[in-house]
């Protein structure tokens, strides 16, 4: 037996012993860790800037690394949010008798083992680990490299929380940081349940092909915000910088503005002004080119940008005839995530919350929303962008599955 695999089987042993945990005592160690963050925010910013240490200062990915005392107590909040949510586990779905006699209860129950594979972000560990226990499903985590110490202080402080409330330490797993461990994970079929990637584009058609455990999605985000010709052009930049440049590391950032032809002279002209001062980069398609010739941050879009997802403060612009070719080129383009339109006229809403095939779907909002913690559910393991299991925001409600109990008394087929 290899050390991973080692660690892996005891993570599912131990998720055998949070099963019959009191739901009194999971709740208080999630609050208990929240506190001791918050106590030991000094431990998480050295071990952070050790990892920041060692990337390159020009990577706007790094935004996605950093700890700062404002995200650290965000994070807290979130472990207390979801420590105050009802158990999804042990809750009955369906009872009946039968008329033979037997006693049929379907009931929720946890996944299991839950794996994870993602990268950079070091909230992602404390989300997962607090949403999986809530649940009552202990979790083998795979983080990356660029995170390895901030990752390391994290489980650790995880491990002493739990073990000094009686739940078994195992319940949480970090494995190594190396790639090799990655393998173990993806075949280890009779100790995890269900495995998660979260990351690049790369990462998740990586899991996706070679893991014979069952794959729960996270995708990535090529996200549109559509400028409809009835837009209110006031909110329509306030909603579009906010999507934009709020956070441009995420996957809920939009990459391309979709602009109706009639009204893009004035929008254009409006938005030109916050986007330079956030210093955001615009690749253009001709027409939408002409319109900003001037702005200092230009470039020609070529077909390829109309499928990137930026990750950073870049962003497309194309010009379209009507809601039609939007919709047209959200079909084409879109992988699935988020996609938002701007218009007073109800009519179009409706049609592009409708037509619009994606896991969230607004109208007048930036999509930024799509986060667990802003949607209300505490947290998130990622966004699912398939159709199986679960869809979008992937939270506490969605780390069970079903068990059938039949209760008989001598019944026969």
């Amino acid at each position: 037996m290899t050390p991973v695999g080692s660690l892996i089987i005891k993570t599912y042993k131990a998720g055998i012993h949070l099963r019959l945990a009191p739901d009194r005592q999971i709740r208080a160690a999630l609050k208990a860790l929240a506190t001791a963050l918050e106590e030991n925010a000094g431990a998480f910013l050295k071990a952070n800037a050790k990892d920041l240490e060692r990337q390159d200062p020009s990577n706007p990915r790094n935004d996605r690394l950093m700890l700062n005392e404002q995200r650290i107590r965000d994070i807290a909040r979130a472990l207390r949010k979801v420590s105050r949510l009802p158990d999804p586990s042990g809750k009955v779905l369906d009872k009946r008798q039968l008329a033979n006699g037997l006693q049929v209860e379907r009931i929720a129950v946890p996944l299991g083992v839950v794996g994870a594979i993602y990268e950079s972000r070091p909230n992602v560990t404390f989300d997962i680990a607090a949403l999986c226990l809530r649940s009552r499903n202990a979790c083998v985590l795979k983080g990356s490299s660029d995170a390895d110490h901030t990752n390391k202080t994290a489980v650790a402080l995880i491990k002493k929380i739990l073990k000094r409330h009686g739940i078994h330490p195992d319940c949480v797993t970090l494995l190594p940081s190396e790639r090799e461990a990655v393998t173990e994970l993806l075949t280890a079929t009779r100790y995890v349940d269900v495995l998660i990637p979260r990351g690049s584009d790369s990462l998740i058609q990586f899991v996706r092909k070679n893991s014979l455990v069952p794959v729960i999605e996270t995708g990535a985000g090529v996200c549109h915000l559509y400028i409809e010709k009835e837009a209110d052009l006031e909110k329509a930049v306030k909603i579009a910088v906010n999507a934009k440049v709020s956070r441009p590391s995420v996957c809920n950032a939009i990459d391309t503005l979709l602009v109706d032809r009639s009204i893009a002279p004035a929008f254009l002209k409006k938005l030109q002004a916050p986007f330079r001062e956030q210093g955001v980069e615009i690749f253009a398609d001709p027409s939408a080119h002409a319109l900003l010739k001037g702005y200092p941050l230009l470039q020609k879009a070529k077909a390829g940008d109309f499928e990137r997802e930026f990750l950073s403060l870049k962003c497309a612009v194309k010009l379209v005839k009507d809601i039609d070719e939007a919709l047209a080129h959200i079909q084409r383009y879109s992988t699935k995530h988020s996609e938002a339109i701007v218009s007073r006229n109800k009519r179009q809403c409706e049609r592009f919350l409708l037509e619009v095939d994606a896991a969230a779907v607004y109208t007048n909002a930036s999509t930024r929303f799509t986060d667990g913690e802003a949607l209300g559910l505490g947290a998130e393991i990622g966004i699912s962008t398939q159709k199986l299991h679960a869809r979008g925001p992937f939270a506490l409600e969605k780390l069970v599955t079903e068990k059938w109990l039949i209760r008989g008394d001598g019944q026969i087929r």
